[in-house]
């Protein structure tokens, strides 16, 4: 036999290897594995079902904007070269970009708004004809799990744009736009000007100067007539508090007594600094003010439109308040009396005309439009179950103006008043405030866009009809139960006895 045939003895054989023990961790690391396989087995599905869509727009364009350049995807280019470019975003730049998408034929376009980046671009791509629009950020999110580059973010855009896939966020006409930078402008002044009151009223607190006790407002008449009179060098409490207005509501006796202060050269110096600074923001806002009349003459309409009714002022104007006739530049502007609607000034009225503009056939339903601004539930069920109807976060200021305008209600004797009221006993403060906010919206729309006017109605009105509601529901719940419902007749008195 030969020796390769030849077995070796039991004892010089070698034992078999046993099979080696599972780590504890190397099982989690398998299911991780597992999963990971699975998601992107899913993703890789989701991207399939995408592709199988049927086309929307067979020359569209995705645009990833961003401060120094923008990334542009077409769906193909006249020699067949790349689809995707990047162009720097300075003029130059853009105008190298819009005529590389005439090149290419694209004839619509989709650019993901990321704040002020892609805001000339839009303007841009709109005055050379192209039809633009801009996608909010979470539609044109990539898949989870793939890489995350500008070049495969446009490409993305491209892809979701032309499966017709990305909605478009709203965008007023070219006038609103004006009216809307202004007002804002004018918003971020007020804003920077009210941080310079409270300086002055730190350096009079820091000088025991308690006029913030005795006065509502220091920048009123009684406020800043002292204010200037301290910095002028006068120091008796007796002489600055015959400086008070008559209607101030405390005596002459007890703004003395809140004047009797420690004055310091440093805290002077401050309050001085901060009054003049305040004075400069208050001549910008009238800059921007006559700005603001002067767009909405241009807005005027052109039919024409009867007398406004007079109104009375229902407090005195403030340093902030427009110098100019708001209530009467947004009738001719808009065709009806927003200040009609109760909780709704001239300021709250002149924000909502710069953000919605006067066009609200954008929103087809009245229900679209509150959802839009975010006055009504965005409902989370899964399994048949409500995890969550809470209204959705934002930062629109529509909404935010309409939310003022429903808090200063709650004393109101009108019918929205008493609204306001019984929906805060029953759901609370911040939910009474956006359901008041969501009714002030429906009418609104109504007024705005069928010209339906606004009915003031009284607060026993209201309990009237909350009376009559309430007994609608005990009468069907009576007869649920097998029993019939009947008024109680008071009793008649008896005859007067006669002498």
């Amino acid at each position: 036999m030969s020796g390769h045939n030849r077995k070796s003895p039991p004892s010089q054989r070698r034992p078999r290897p046993t099979p080696r023990a599972s780590r504890p961790g190397q099982t989690d690391d398998l299911r991780r594995a597992a999963r990971i396989a699975a998601h992107d087995r899913c993703c890789a599905e989701e991207c399939a079902k995408i592709v199988a869509l049927p086309v929307q727009h067979e020359h569209a364009a995705g645009i990833d904007a961003g401060d120094a350049s923008h990334w542009v995807c077409v769906d193909a280019t006249p020699d067949g070269a790349d689809t995707v470019r990047e162009f720097p975003a300075h003029t130059p730049g853009l105008r190298e970009l819009v005529a590389w998408l005439r090149w290419c034929g694209v004839t619509t376009i989709a650019i993901e708004a990321t704040g002020a980046y892609g805001h000339v671009l839009f303007l841009t791509l709109l005055e050379a004809g192209f039809t633009a629009i801009l996608t909010p950020p979470q539609f044109a999110r990539q898949i989870k799990g793939r890489p995350k580059t500008d070049r495969r973010d446009c490409q993305w855009i491209q892809r979701l744009h032309k499966l017709g896939m990305l909605p478009s966020v709203f965008q007023p006409d070219e006038t609103t736009q004006t009216l809307r930078d202004y007002v804002r402008q004018r918003g971020n002044l007020v804003r920077l000007s009210s941080q310079h009151i409270q300086r002055m009223q730190k350096a009079l607190e820091l000088m025991n100067l308690k006029l913030t006790k005795v006065l509502g407002d220091i920048t009123g008449v009684t406020g800043l007539k002292i204010i200037r009179a301290i910095l002028k060098g006068r120091r008796d409490p007796k002489e600055l508090a015959a400086l008070r207005d008559r209607r101030c509501h405390h005596s002459v006796a007890e703004i003395a007594t809140a004047l009797d202060g420690r004055y310091r050269p440093e805290h002077l110096l401050e309050l001085r600094c901060s009054l003049e600074m305040w004075e400069k923001y208050l001549e910008m806002i009238a800059v921007v003010d006559q700005a603001i009349a002067a767009q909405l003459r241009l807005m005027q309409r052109k039919t024409e439109l009867p007398p406004l009714p007079p109104q009375t002022r229902k407090r005195g104007r403030k340093p902030h308040d427009p110098r100019f006739d708001v209530r009467t530049a947004l009738y001719f502007a808009t065709g009806v009396d927003l200040t009609a609607i109760e909780g709704i000034d001239e300021l709250n009225a002149l924000t909502l005309v710069s953000e919605l503009g006067c066009d609200y056939t954008k929103w087809p339903t009245v229900k679209q439009f509150t959802c839009w601004l975010g006055l009504c539930p965005n409902w989370k069920k899964t399994g048949g179950k409500v995890q969550s109807s809470h209204t959705r976060r934002g930062k629109n200021r529509a909404a935010r103006a309409l939310r003022l305008a429903a808090w200063s209600l709650v004393r109101s004797k009108s019918y929205l008043g008493a609204y306001m009221r019984r929906q805060r006993g029953r759901l609370g403060k911040p939910q009474a405030i956006t359901a008041t906010a969501h009714k002030l919206a429906r009418i609104l729309y109504n007024l705005m866009r069928y010209g339906v006017e606004y009915t003031k109605q009284s607060e026993a009105a209201y309990a009237e009809q909350v009376h009559e509601r309430l007994e609608k529901q005990l009468r069907r719940r009576a007869k649920e139960l097998g029993f019939e419902l009947q008024p109680i007749t008071p009793p008649t008195p008896p005859p007067a006895a006669t002498q």
